[in-house]
């Protein structure tokens, strides 16, 4: 394992990829103002009367809806964070034609919001949602503007988040294209996750070369070619494709 330690190496190792995958975790829209779930600040060590686990649940979803949308409507929805320079830089590596695929296990939608296209998201999007019982569609504001448990308005059924709960089971396909397109890269770049949540931890295992960049170390980090510790977003503002990342905010 070689542990990468200046930005210009980093940089180097970027640019000599021809095509790239960048697979994603919660700790990419951390510096937009997401929590995640794992770390000492996570949604998971929050002082919370059920079980996080338990109350994003397809089994508790279904039997106990509007205690899951109450958790849910506070502590998943933020409609209003912005992309980060992490965000904007692989919008700018796919509009070349270097990155070819972004896998996320993020629900936010700010890959998309900062310009990304070929986005896969392992986990779904918070941004559609479907009733249970006629599968009639609801775009967020209805989601934001009906009580709890939100219902469907032609047959009173249950709106579900297109979101994957616990129970549940990734999308096929969504799991054959991230496979896919690792394989055809000469290079993964990590970031923003523990490693630790599967299938997507497995993806890391199809790749020809792995760039990890992690604010904290993985169980992970000895299947990685090269290693850099720090946070995602300032990294990509020091290797940013443009001089002043702020030039970013002008798509939104």
């Amino acid at each position: 394992m070689e542990i990468v330690k200046e930005i210009k190496r980093l940089k180097e190792i970027i640019d000599s990829a021809k095509s790239i995958v960048f697979l994603g975790g919660a700790g990419v829209s951390c510096e937009s103002g997401i929590p995640d779930f794992r770390s000492n600040l996570g949604i998971y060590n929050q002082k919370h009367n059920i079980n996080p686990e338990k109350i994003l649940s397809h089994n508790f979803f279904m039997n106990q809806p509007k205690i899951f949308y109450d958790f849910y409507k506070e502590k998943f929805l933020y409609l209003d964070a912005l992309p980060n320079p992490g965000h904007f830089y692989l919008a700018d590596l796919e509009e070349i034609g270097k990155l070819n695929t972004v896998i996320t296990q993020n629900i936010d939608g700010l890959h998309q919001k900062a310009g990304s296209v070929n986005v896969i998201e392992l986990h779904g999007n918070v941004y559609r949602n479907k009733c249970v019982k006629c599968s009639k569609e609801f775009d967020i504001d209805y989601i934001i503007k009906q009580a709890n448990p939100v219902r469907c308005d032609e047959c009173n059924g249950l709106v579900k988040p297109e979101v994957v709960l616990y129970n549940e089971t990734l999308e096929e396909d969504n799991v054959i294209n991230a496979v896919n397109s690792i394989i055809e890269a000469d290079l993964l770049i990590i970031a923003g996750t523990s490693l630790n949540v599967y299938p997507a931890a497995e993806l890391i295992r199809f790749a020809k070369k792995k760039l990890l960049i992690n604010l904290s170390r993985t169980s992970k980090d000895i299947f990685c070619d090269y290693v850099y510790y720090g946070k995602f977003g300032e990294i990509c503002k020091e290797i940013s494709l443009k001089d002043n990342w702020q030039l970013y905010l002008k798509v939104l």
